[in-house]
C-alpha cells in the first residue's frame, strides 16, 4: 500500500504545528508549565500543537483513529487497523530549557506497524519523513530534499553513540565503559533516531521506558533509511496497543552486525 496522501497531510500539518510552537517559543517568557501524572511537563505549546494536528487529521481522515500524548485515549482505536500516533511536542523538557532540541512527531500505524513517519524540527526548519517501501528523506529549510541512508561503519572504536540529554541511565553508562566509547552525542527528542537515519551516528540504546508516540515516527524513518529498530528483547515494536508504554526499551543500529 502507498501512503502518499497521509504523508503529505502529515508533513503539512507538522510544519503548521511547528510554526505555532516556534511562535510560542520566541514570544512567551512564561510557558505556563503544568505537570501531568508521572511528573512530565506540559506547556501551552504542547496544547496548541495538539489542537492543530488533531483537527487536521480528523478533518482529512475521519475514519482513522488517533493516539496522541495530549488527547484522552479512546480505546475504540484498538478496533481500527489505521491509527495516527502523535507527539505534538516531543522534547518538552528541551523546549523548557530552550535548547532547540524538540520536534513534532506524526506517524501512521497500519495493523500495528509504523508505515509512515514525519518529524519536524521547528527551530531549524528540518523535516524528516518516510513511508513504507518508499525511502526516508530530509527536507531542509531551503526546501532541498536529500534521501537518507544510515552509515556503513562497523568499527566499534569509531562508533558515534547517541544519548538522551534528559534521561540518562546506568545501563548506558555501563555500555560506554565496556566499549570505551568516546564519541558521544547528547541530544533531545526523536532527533536521536534522525541522527542515525542520516548517517551521523551508529547506535542509540534506550533502556528507560518511552511511549508509542515517542518512537513511531522515528522507527519508520530509521527503517526506511536502512537502519535497525527493535525492542531490547530483539522483537519488533508494535503500535496502537492497549498499553502504550514501551516498557522493554529499544535500540537503533545502523547495521545488524553492530548489535552490542
Amino acid at each position: 500500500m502507498m501512503w502518499n496522501r497521509e504523508l503529505e497531510v502529515a508533513k503539512k500539518t507538522a510544519v503548521e504545528a511547528g510554526k505555532e510552537i516556534l511562535r510560542i517559543y520566541n514570544e512567551h517568557g512564561d510557558m505556563q508549565v503544568e505537570y501531568k501524572e508521572g511528573n512530565s511537563p506540559l506547556t501551552i505549546a504542547d496544547k496548541a500543537s495538539n489542537a492543530i494536528i488533531v483537527e487536521a487529521l480528523r478533518q482529512e481522515f475521519p475514519n482513522y483513529a488517533i493516539l496522541s500524548e495530549e488527547e484522552k485515549d479512546n480505546r475504540e482505536r484498538l478496533n481500527n487497523d489505521l491509527c495516527f500516533v502523535v507527539d505534538p511536542l516531543d522534547g518538552t523538557k528541551e523546549f523548557i530549557k530552550r535548547n532547540g532540541q524538540f520536534t513534532v512527531n506524526i506517524a501512521l500505524a497500519y495493523k500495528h506497524e509504523s508505515v509512515m513517519g514525519v518529524i519536524y524540527v521547528p527551530v531549524t526548519g528540518e523535516l524528516y519523513y518516510a513511508s513504507r517501501d518508499d525511502g526516508a528523506y530530509l527536507e531542509d529549510s531551503t526546501q532541498t530534499v536529500t534521501r537518507l541512508h544510515v552509515s556503513d561503519c562497523t568499527d566499534v572504536s569509531k562508533f558515534r553513540v547517541v544519548m538522551s540529554s534528559s534521561h540518562g541511565c546506568q545501563e548506558m553508562e555501563d555500555l560506554i565503559q565496556k566499549y570505551q566509547f568516546t564519541n558521544l552525542v547528547r541530544i533531545g527528542s526523536s532527533l536521536k533516531g534522525c541522527l542515525v537515519a542520516k548517517g551521523d551516528a551508529e547506535i542509540y540504546y534506550r533502556h528507560n521506558p518511552t511511549m508509542e508516540w515517542d518512537t513511531a515516527a522515528m522507527q519508520c524513518i530509521v527503517e526506511e533509511a536502512g537502519g535497525i529498530f527493535r525492542q531490547m528483547d530483539h522483537t519488533p515494536m508494535r503500535y496502537n496497543r492497549e498499553d502504550s508504554l514501551n516498557a522493554k526499551g529499544f535500540y537503533i543500529l545502523n547495521r545488524e552486525e553492530n548489535l552490542l
